[in-house]
């Protein structure tokens, strides 16, 4: 197998004597690394594999390796061996040694949702905005690893004094519910090691040796748990690429890189610069555009697939016309070279770019998905549905608790949760549990008490039928009963409660087919919600042109990539200080390496902006590749002849004339 790597990948998969970096330069295989490492380490070296830790930081990654090791490893028992990302790591320590914090085993995991409810009413806010900027910064403050004590004493403004009160009574709330939320699944594991020498003693005895992908994704916290994980023994590969870190605004430190360095004086360091993905032209444009930042580590991409076609330049007219011609263009680049609408994706800063390519390709009737959007299972009307069959089936699971007895309001407010959450806390039980305790009842108000009992006897007597009523009876009788969809027209405008209407029915729909053709009950189908919901995006990717985000595009690639929306103000984004714009260039280098064979950049000359045309700049970005790479209009920096509809049609009509000829 080694010999079918490069030699410095093969370095790589092979160095053991210390701690290693391998800066993985896009597209050069570091999967491949990985994975073949894992093997080496147990085929070669011994390990067993439930000594072993790849750490990863998607779903999707961590799946891709898991089925690749397995592959590899050809009916070799790959048991134990974990590879998953730093929150389900997080979770599984914390789970092991829940005890030892204060918190039962089957404690609950909030979401960006839950959490938003509790900050909402914490602030006493219910402008949206600020609950997102309260939500950042605790989020932020907690991957800095700052406590809510240290929070109140670093600030220096009133909003920020205000935050971190805002932060410690958060804590506290979550605490109550036995609930923590994302960052304290990466937080919590480091108190814990940090206060209980023989915990982390245990898991260093568990994982002898570390592999950690995206490492410049890394956070301070991430980056103390793989230390503290590490240890003395510091048997570890970190592979990362100073050139793809585009989260610092999700807290990720690139500083993490250059760290290594000081904490491991023994630190080897391996670059992999030959790229399998892109044509030499490409990979010029790539590596002469990122030279302008400043670098830690110099590499420099390289690649034997040709030179490649020159990458090409647009203007446009306005935002509808950018729209127009890149549709165009790639309608007829597909007829004439017949390829698969899924060889194309159209990436761009910000999502409220995608709308007018969205118009173009559906007037075309191209299939296409939309990344870094709300997937359906994320929807709020689906969740508040979803909560109310989670209860159903587990009656311990809290959060469920929580939506479904607060969605729609019912009289049981904030003091009832919290009087129930620190009853339940104290009692090791859930929620739902501790509502039937002699105790609960002397500490709430009858008519408090009242509604809740009313509540979860509701709950127990769908429970009871969940196993055997046809799944579609109790569905309807579940809406009916909650009276949702009078909830829904009282609470929001009008044309919102319809369109979330329409979901919740399009989703009992799904319900009711998939149960009665799978024959099964509703509790059976509350699983495979979840697993659909845990698995979404492993389905067989459809034959569409995707549409995403420069961020949400990373780690893919495409035969041909159109990058939109280059200008001043929007890619590097407004006010972007200095840093941020190395971090914006990145994201542009991010943009340029997803091409296999082609890559056109267009920019507009003017964008509506309400009622206003806007000039537009070109951005600077595009100052800062190599000319000779890079075709504009008829040799020089001026607006292209951009294909105009009319002749854009003509074009097509001729192709599909040519192919069908072709065919007889």
């Amino acid at each position: 197998m080694l010999n079918q790597l490069n030699a410095a990948q093969r370095e790589a998969v092979t160095y053991l004597d210390g701690p290693l970096l391998v800066l993985a330069g896009a597209g050069s295989g570091k999967t491949r690394v990985i994975t073949q490492k894992i093997v080496h380490l147990v085929e070669r070296c011994g390990y067993a594999p439930r000594n072993i830790a790849a750490i990863t930081f998607t779903n999707k990654a961590a799946s891709e390796m898991r089925e690749r090791v397995g592959a590899l490893l050809q009916g070799k028992d790959a048991r134990g061996l974990m590879v998953s990302t730093f929150h389900s790591l997080g979770m599984n320590i914390l789970r092991k040694e829940a005890a030892l914090l204060g918190y039962k085993p089957q404690f609950s995991i909030f979401d960006s949702g839950d959490t938003w409810k509790i900050i909402g009413e914490l602030a006493n806010s219910g402008d949206k905005q600020e609950i997102r900027d309260i939500q950042t910064r605790i989020s932020n403050w907690k991957s800095a690893f700052i406590a809510p004590q240290q929070a109140a004493q670093v600030t220096d403004n009133e909003e920020a004094r205000v935050h971190a009160r805002i932060y410690a009574r958060y804590q506290e709330t979550l605490r109550a519910y036995q609930a923590v939320d994302f960052d304290d699944l990466i937080r919590l594991p480091v108190v814990l090691f940090k206060e209980h020498p023989e915990a982390l003693f245990r898991w260093q005895n568990r994982l002898h040796y570390l592999l950690i992908d995206e490492y410049q994704d890394t956070n301070d916290c991430q980056y103390q748990l793989t230390r503290l994980l590490a240890g003395s023994r510091a048997a570890f590969t970190a592979v990362g690429d100073d050139d793809q870190a585009i989260y610092a605004w999700r807290g990720a430190s690139i500083e993490n890189l250059h760290k290594l360095r000081n904490d491991y004086a023994r630190l080897r360091v391996i670059k992999l610069e030959q790229n399998y993905r892109s044509s030499q032209r490409i990979l010029k444009v790539a590596n002469h555009l990122i030279n302008h930042n400043t670098k830690v580590f110099e590499k420099r991409l390289w690649s034997d697939h040709g030179i490649g076609d020159p990458v090409r330049i647009y203007a446009a007219r306005d935002d509808e016309h950018e729209a127009e011609s890149v549709v165009m263009k790639l309608m007829a680049h597909k007829f004439e070279h017949r390829t698969r609408f899924s060889d194309y994706a159209i990436l761009y800063r910000s999502n409220h770019l995608s709308r007018a390519f969205e118009e173009q390709l559906r007037a075309q009737h191209a299939p296409y998905t939309v990344s870094g959007g709300t997937s359906f299972f994320e929807r709020a009307e689906i969740k508040d549905i979803t909560a109310y069959l989670r209860l159903i089936a587990n009656p311990d699971d809290d959060p469920a608790f929580i939506r479904a007895v607060t969605t729609p309001k019912r009289g049981i407010g904030n003091t009832t949760l919290e009087k129930l959450g620190s009853h339940a806390g104290a009692r090791h039980v859930s929620l739902f549990e501790a509502a039937f305790e002699i105790g609960m009842e002397q500490q709430l108000p009858p008519r408090q008490h009242e509604d809740l009992m009313t509540f979860c006897n509701f709950i127990n007597r769908l429970q009871e039928r969940a196993g055997k009523d046809p799944c579609g009876e109790l569905l309807d009788e579940l809406l009916r009963a909650i009276n949702y969809e009078a909830w829904l027209y009282d609470t929001h405008e009008p044309r919102q409660a319809d369109s979330k209407w329409e979901n919740v029915q399009e989703f009992t729909g799904w319900l009711k087919r998939k149960a009665e053709a799978d024959e099964k009950s509703l509790i059976d189908m509350v699983q495979t919600i979840a697993l659909i919901n845990m698995l979404e995006g492993k389905d067989e990717e459809p034959d569409a042109v995707s549409l995403s985000t420069l961020h949400a595009a990373k780690g893919l690639e495409f035969p041909h990539v159109f990058i939109i929306g280059a200008e001043e103000d929007i890619l590097p984004f407004r006010d972007s200080d200095e840093q941020q714009i190395e971090e914006e260039r990145r994201l542009m280098y991010v943009g340029v390496t997803r091409a296999e064979r082609s890559l056109q950049i267009s920019y507009c000359n003017r964008r509506k902006r309400g009622k206003d045309w806007l000039a537009c700049e070109p951005s600077r970005f595009l100052e800062e590749m190599p000319e000779g790479e890079l075709v504009y209009a008829g040799g020089h920096k001026k607006a292209m002849p951009t294909i105009s509809k009319n002749e854009g049609m003509d074009k097509l009509a001729k192709l599909k004339v040519m192919l069908v000829s072709s065919h007889d």
